[in-house]
């Protein structure tokens, strides 16, 4: 890893080569395309955070009203802090507006940033509006405190910028300083100044966050210099901007408030900045080469690291080491790759000569890892939040960086010590669990009330950590640690094999209504109808958390309002491939029927006591499926009058099916709300099935004689097939068919007919708390 210092040394020469050398390694060919960048998932750790509602703020709303969904939240606040002047108050910034003092678990207002400017613009843009504060180390004494905001309207081309705007200008950011006559007030009264104004290109990647190094001791080189988390404006594409030497975007800049001699006057430039005195270069530099620089911290254990945590792209989340002079390469590398402009989806290997550019690269990363067929170019939901490395009293977590993903809400940690540029890879990567304060394993989702979290991190002088939820405008407090060994719920035997698996824990951040796989396909499932509703905080065996729901809706009427699951494609899913010629087949999951009235009503006839003579749990459709033939499938069935739980399939897509049908009623394999384990296995080469209930099997017999599958030592049908189906037919929505007023939970889709001990071993293995 190279030296911080060489940067300052070579100057612009150095800037050049950065500038036009690795381009022409990104023109690779596509075989040098990477296509799991982080081939390795965060470890799920059996550390968990104990997080106690804090408070809620209240409701605000964009300026203009926003149309983007994202925009729409409760509350946009995205920070918490301490008033650094002993108070115990805690300031909260809502980007919509409001500085809130906290207190006593009571919220003032202490100054409504848009009223005081009438250009004050939020309605664009994730991070447009009041976007930062930070109160200045002596506020007990001086009442100086700064803020970030956006401006646009009759702002744009009339207000004089600090530096040349980017083109086609659409907003600006504007930091000013605000003095209170009385610091103790909870609400400011003073005067304000603005210390920059810089002009962007769209509504993204503007002025994050500004701060001062609360490490930095009076009398020392940082005491009270401001720094400033600079996008590069959504330009950076088309753009060398990042890397331009003369500009302030793609960078963090480190001034001076009270000095003079910056280019307006209103503040100052450091001496001791990296690049002070290089030709071509701008002195508010301190690093460069970024994308979307969210938010940063200093470590308050020496040697006080500074870390950044960088929104990537397509494919990279980061954090970084930041010193003096760094340069993070961006648009020239995401993260530890090389980055192709021109295809924004393409990663490639570093060059051989990658050491002479000087880029520094992350300590923390991992990769978007989106679903299957899902295109590069659309918002996969994520986004790192920068954390903090904890000092606190909790001793689980000392010395852990703690951090997030804005969109899905998943916590991190990662070691600190192994969080330096020397150690030239990144740091073992841990998922966090989440327990509320009855010990219930919750996920931030749950807490928010919302597939999409916006989280955000902050903490107190005591260095005591918070979660804030701009979804519900709510913060908790991190009270305690928990450790609860995690097992993975699928056996070591089997894991194997699991070509899809659906936990309901897994919502698509960006879509709610969609479930990603936890298996090794990535096939996103629709929950159809019901959308976010069908997911239910009823986990059926101790290690899960949620549940989906499936029901009839009007069975007076002929229609498709029934809640169900699945996926179609009518050219065969090609991420379920290895069910294409599959020899072997396991359908498992864990199931909860409402009631006992069943087959439900049959809505698609007129007779208003019709029923249907099925109802559908779970299964892989065939490869000429209309939504409802099936390659496998569990499934409560009309057998000779009675209705029965049966294995049914097909091995040739148009060949006839085969049913396994249990001895038992129906009724006592699945009483009525309870949660019971079912797994059917299909052998095509064979023509053997078994049906399976909590771990042991079921008697059970072929309902007709005869060979249907056609057996031939030869598995079924080479086709792709068409999708899943559960909680009823027709997953593509056409038609209503065989509903199911049930729960279900952990549906794992095998291509493998697992052996009796195996199913055992699955069953036990869940009744561990993972």
């Amino acid at each position: 890893m190279r030296s911080t210092r060489r940067w300052a040394a070579a100057a612009a020469t150095a800037l050049v080569v950065g500038l036009i050398g690795p381009a022409t390694s990104a023109g690779a060919g596509t075989d040098d395309r990477i296509a799991d960048p982080v081939p390795n998932d965060p470890a799920q750790a059996s550390l968990g955070l104990v997080l106690e509602e804090y408070h809620q703020f209240p409701r605000t709303e964009t300026v203009p009203p926003a149309t983007d969904y994202r925009l729409q939240r409760h509350a946009r606040i995205n920070h918490i802090g301490d008033v650094p002047d002993g108070s115990g108050r805690q300031f909260v910034p809502d980007l919509n507006g409001p500085l809130y003092f906290l207190e006593d678990g009571e919220e003032q207002v202490y100054l409504d940033v848009r009223a005081q400017f009438p250009d004050f613009f939020s309605g664009r843009g994730m991070g447009t509006g009041f976007g930062f504060a930070t109160f200045h180390p002596e506020f007990e004494t001086n009442g100086v405190f700064y803020t970030v905001h956006s401006e646009q309207f009759g702002a744009i081309g009339t207000k004089p910028l600090t530096y040349p705007g980017q083109s086609r200008e659409f907003s600006h950011s504007v930091v000013t300083e605000w003095t209170a006559e009385d610091p103790s007030a909870d609400t400011f009264s003073g005067t304000r100044r603005e210390v920059m104004r810089l002009g962007f290109f769209s509504q993204i990647h503007a002025i994050q966050q500004i701060d001062f190094n609360p490490t930095a001791q009076p009398g020392s080189a940082d005491y009270g210099l401001l720094y400033l988390a600079v996008g590069d404006g959504g330009a950076a594409l088309g753009t060398d901007v990042p890397q331009d030497p003369a500009t302030p975007y793609g960078k963090i800049l480190r001034i001076d408030p009270t000095g003079t001699n910056g280019p307006n006057g209103q503040y100052g430039v450091p001496a001791d900045n990296p690049f002070v005195g290089q030709e071509g270069w701008i002195g508010e530099i301190y690093a460069l080469g970024m994308r979307d620089p969210h938010r940063f911290s200093w470590d308050s254990a020496r040697p006080h690291r500074m870390y950044l945590g960088h929104i990537g792209q397509r494919a990279i989340e980061a954090v970084y080491e930041v010193r003096a002079g760094d340069n993070f390469g961006w648009s020239e590398r995401e993260g530890r790759f090389t980055f192709d402009p021109d295809d924004e989806c393409a990663l490639y290997p570093l060059p051989e000569d990658d050491e002479q550019y000087g880029y520094t690269y992350p300590v923390i990363a991992y990769d978007h890892d989106p679903p299957a067929g899902w295109p590069c170019a659309a918002d996969s939901g994520h986004a790192i939040g920068g954390g903090y490395v904890y000092r606190g009293r909790l001793p689980h977590l000392r010395g852990k960086y703690v951090f997030g993903d804005i969109v899905d809400g998943r916590v991190y940690w990662a070691q600190a010590n192994q969080m330096r540029q020397e150690r030239d890879r990144e740091a073992d990567l841990n998922e966090m669990q989440l327990f509320d304060t009855s010990g219930r394993r919750v996920r931030m989702t749950d807490l928010a009330g919302d597939t999409r979290v916006d989280l955000r991190f902050g903490t107190d002088s005591a260095g005591e950590l918070y979660l804030l939820a701009k979804a519900n405008g709510k913060v908790w407090k991190v009270v305690g640690t928990k450790i609860a060994p995690r097992t993975d719920p699928v056996s070591p035997s089997v894991a194997d094999d699991v070509v899809a698996r659906y936990d309901f824990e897994h919502p698509l951040a960006v879509d709610g209504t969609r479930e990603e796989d936890a298996g090794a396909s990535g096939t996103l499932l629709n929950l159809v109808n019901g959308g976010k509703r069908q997911r239910v905080l009823d986990p059926a065996f101790g290690g899960s958390i949620s549940s989906l729901q499936t029901q009839q809706v009007n069975p007076g009427q002929a229609g498709n309002d029934d809640w169900r699951a699945g996926v179609y494609d009518p050219n065969g899913v090609a991420s379920l491939d290895r069910f294409a010629g599959a020899e072997q087949i396991t359908v498992m999951g864990w199931f909860k029927m409402s009631g006992d009235q069943y087959p439900l009503l049959n809505s698609n006839t007129p007779a208003p006591d019709d029923r249907y003579n099925a109802v559908g749990l779970a299964g892989v459709l065939s490869g000429n499926s209309d939504g409802h033939g099936v390659r496998a499938l569990l499934e409560l069935i009309n057998v000779d009058g009675q209705l029965k739980l049966v294995a049914l399939g097909r091995r040739l897509d148009d060949g006839a099916s085969k049913t396994l049908a249990a001895h038992a009623d129906w009724r006592t394999i699945l009483p009525a709300d309870t949660w019971v384990h079912l797994a059917a296995t299909f052998d095509y080469t064979t023509g053997e099935m078994r049906l399976y209930r909590n771990g042991l099997p079921l008697r059970a017999s072929y309902t007709t004689t005869g060979d249907p599958w056609q057996v031939d030592g030869t598995g079924t049908s080479p086709t792709l097939p068409r999708g899943i189906k559960i909680g009823g037919s027709y997953p593509q929505n056409t038609r209503e068919q065989n509903p199911c007023n049930c729960r279900m939970d952990e549906l794992v889709f095998l291509d493998r007919a697992i052996r009796p001990g195996e199913v055992a071993a699955q069953y036990a293995r869940y009744r561990v708390s993972r």
